[in-house]
């Protein structure tokens, strides 16, 4: 075996420069230049410039005029590893400039619209389509061929998404509506795998389960065995194919005897597990989006169905679907609502006021104004019950002053529940959650009231 070792400063000498050693303190940039490929990109007449902001768009400019596409893996590769190896300000920079630098081709589509006035056949359907394809849309494509392109493209509009609102322009926002419509065909929930993930899934997995949890956080390795180990207790989780240990969204169940109101009911460590069999209620108390990068695809209405159908074959006597939920917005809203040094209000007043909130309270294009409200409203789900008191955590009351709700899937109303919402704008609720809104009754008078004392 060869012992032999590069010796440090403290070994007497000066540290020997080995080839490995040079070559990592070489910029990705220069890696590029001096290989085959950056022969090639000579050959073309690219010579990415030192600036790397610069040089990016070069690379850039170099994959959107390949003609062939043998070259196209492995020059997609060099531009992320420049990329990911660039500053935030330089990589921001980049997504900046990059689609104005690219803008459709006007006379392309000129004249693909008028071969269509013309023939209005398939090839100039076609031709048409291509024409009006975005640059932009072109060159995403072209980086997903890159060694793990998919998820590197999910960081990429990652940083894209952490411009500040102030500094956003047309080009970001057209470069955003390209990945988002890339992310949206690659990530159809037809795509998707549907794996349960158990305590016996990979250190990496799980790992990242603890990190990713958005709604209850998990303390550590215990905290995450007793939410994934019991007998009464799931977690599944949407994978692509290219992420094989990365879920995209993760939804956590407990099996329950009944509709709990307190999320310590479900979580605490002193709780008993019980048969499976004698469930009656499944419930999803958390669900967490994983990839930042991919914000606005539509992920959990589709892992909440294909649960409850998996949760059906496996259990086939459960006969409620319900979550226990957090009310993110309530506090800010009840904030607004009432003077700034206002107590909060007692358990009954702010059921009532977190009712109201989520049956009357609206955001834009008339939608739920709650963020998780309009989630599982807009999927069907009807509101239940509201309780107070329900999440004693520092940030369940910071965000609803520890008020949780439950919705319910009752498969059968689905279609006639989102019907109302979208249609009529009206919230789907139980009896109890209407009773809530009703004003309190008037105090009795006289003759009646002393009665009632009586009584």
């Amino acid at each position: 075996m060869n012992t032999s070792r590069t010796r440090s400063p403290s070994d007497g000498a000066a540290p020997a420069t080995t080839g490995t050693a040079a070559a990592r303190r070489r910029s990705p940039l220069d890696l590029l230049m001096n290989s085959g490929l950056g022969k090639m990109l000579r050959g073309i007449g690219v010579a990415p410039r030192q600036d790397s902001g610069e040089s990016l768009l070069d690379l850039a400019d170099a994959l959107l005029s390949l003609r062939g596409r043998a070259s196209g893996p492995a020059l997609a590769s060099a531009f992320f590893d420049l990329y990911e190896a660039s500053d935030l300000e330089a990589r921001q920079d980049f997504l900046g400039k990059i689609h104005d630098l690219h803008p459709a081709d006007a006379k392309a589509i000129d004249k693909a619209i008028a071969k269509w006035t013309e023939k209005r056949d398939e090839a100039s359907a076609l031709a048409l389509n291509a024409a009006s394809k975005s640059p932009s849309r072109r060159l995403i494509n072209q980086l997903n061929l890159a060694p793990q392109g998919t998820q590197r493209l999910i960081g990429l509009r990652e940083d894209l998404l952490a411009v500040p609102r102030t500094a956003t322009t047309p080009g970001l926002m057209a470069l955003d509506r390209d990945l988002e419509n890339a992310f949206t065909a690659w990530f159809n929930a037809g795509f998707l795998e549907l794996r349960r993930i158990g305590w016996d899934s990979s250190a990496q997995l799980l790992e990242r389960i603890i990190r990713y949890e958005a709604v209850h956080q998990i303390q550590g390795w215990d905290d995450l065995r007793r939410r994934v180990e019991p007998v009464d207790r799931r977690c599944y989780g949407f994978f692509h194919p290219q992420m094989r240990d990365d879920p995209l969204i993760f939804v956590e169940v407990a099996l329950t005897p009944q509709i709990p109101g307190a999320i310590h009911q479900i979580i605490s460590e002193e709780r008993e597990t019980i048969d499976p069999r004698e469930a009656n209620c499944a419930i999803f108390y958390s669900i967490s989006n994983c990839q930042v990068g991919l914000k606005g695809i539509p992920f959990g209405n589709h892992l909440i169905k294909r649960v409850v159908g998996l949760l059906k074959e496996e259990l086939p006597h459960l006969k409620t679907f319900a979550t226990l939920s957090p009310v993110p917005g309530f506090a800010k809203w009840l904030g607004k609502e009432q003077a700034a040094d206002a107590p909060v209000p007692g358990a009954r007043d702010l059921r009532q006021l977190a009712a109201r909130y989520l049956v009357h309270g609206k955001g834009k294009s008339n939608e739920p104004a709650d963020p998780v409200a309009r989630f599982h409203l807009g999927n069907g789900a009807r509101l239940e019950a509201v309780h107070a008191n329900a999440d004693l955590s520092a940030n369940g009351q910071k965000q609803s002053h520890g008020v949780m709700v439950n919705y319910l899937y009752e498969l059968a109303d689905i279609e006639a529940n989102v019907f109302a919402l979208t249609e009529l704008g009206t919230v789907a609720t139980s009896k109890p959650v209407l009773a809530l809104l009703e004003p309190e009754p008037a105090p009795k008078k006289g003759k009646a009231a002393k009665d009632a004392v009586a009584a």
